[in-house]
C-alpha cells in the first residue's frame, strides 16, 4: 500500500510542476491567485499522503497549517483585489 501512495505522491509532484508553469505564465493576478491555490492544496495532499506512507503524523500537523495558510492567503489576496477595484470604479464617477 506504501508504494501505491508513493505513486500517486509523484502523480501530484507532476501536478505541482503544472502549477508552476501557470504561475509563471499566468496573464492575470487571478490566474497566478489560484495556481497557488491548487499548489498548496497539491502540497497538503502530498503531505497527508506520505504522512501515511511513512508513519509520520507530524506531517499530518504541517498539512494542516498549510491548508489554514492557503485559507487566509486566498481570503486577504480577494479582500485586497476587491478593495482595489472598488477604488477604481470611484475614480471613475
Amino acid at each position: 500500500m506504501q508504494f501505491v501512495f508513493l505513486l500517486v505522491a509523484v502523480f501530484l509532484l507532476l501536478n505541482l510542476m503544472a502549477g508552476l508553469w501557470r504561475i509563471a505564465r499566468g496573464p492575470t493576478n487571478a490566474d497566478r491567485m489560484l495556481a497557488a491555490q491548487l499548489m498548496g492544496t497539491t502540497v497538503v495532499g502530498i503531505l497527508l499522503l506520505l504522512a501515511q506512507a511513512g508513519a509520520m503524523p507530524a506531517a499530518r500537523d504541517v498539512a494542516l497549517v498549510l491548508a489554514l495558510l492557503a485559507a487566509v492567503t486566498a481570503v486577504t489576496f480577494v479582500r485586497r483585489a476587491w478593495s482595489s477595484s472598488e477604488e477604481s470604479g470611484r475614480g471613475r464617477d
